[in-house]
């Protein structure tokens, strides 16, 4: 088994708020990222999947491919986008690192399936010192 990792990047604004909440109240829980008026990060994807090499190619995955696929389920989707109010897969969902990550997870798992390879593992970068790993259900 290899596993190989494409990295990625894009900028999203999203705001964490819960709308039943008062702007007092998601400020304390969500702190300054319950901005009424959103804020972004430059976030950094690394998407990582599994296979076995193949015997003619010597690859378990083209990588082309991969990028293709990354490209088209979640970069075109989300770069210079609001998380909160213009991506479809985010709709109703809390905008934070994790509920993004699970959303990406959800995304990507079956085009890279049909590709040859497994989803192994999402890791997303929401800043120098945040971020969040995950390895599906």
């Amino acid at each position: 088994m290899i596993y190989l990792t494409r990295r990625e990047t894009f900028n999203a604004a999203h705001r964490l708020f819960r709308p039943e909440y008062s702007d007092k109240k998601n400020l304390e829980i969500f702190g300054k990222c319950s901005n009424p008026n959103w804020h972004g990060h430059n976030y950094t994807l690394y998407i990582t999947v599994k296979g076995i090499p193949n015997s003619e190619t010597g690859m378990a995955i083209n990588l082309k491919e991969l990028s293709q696929i990354i490209q088209k389920y979640i970069i075109e989707k989300v770069d210079h986008k609001n998380l909160n109010t213009e991506v479809d897969f985010m709709y109703g969902r809390m905008t934070s690192i994790e509920m993004i990550a699970i959303a990406f997870w959800e995304q990507l798992k079956q085009p890279i399936l049909a590709i040859g390879a497994q989803l192994y593992k999402i890791r997303l970068e929401e800043t120098e010192n945040n971020f969040v790993e995950y390895f599906g259900q």
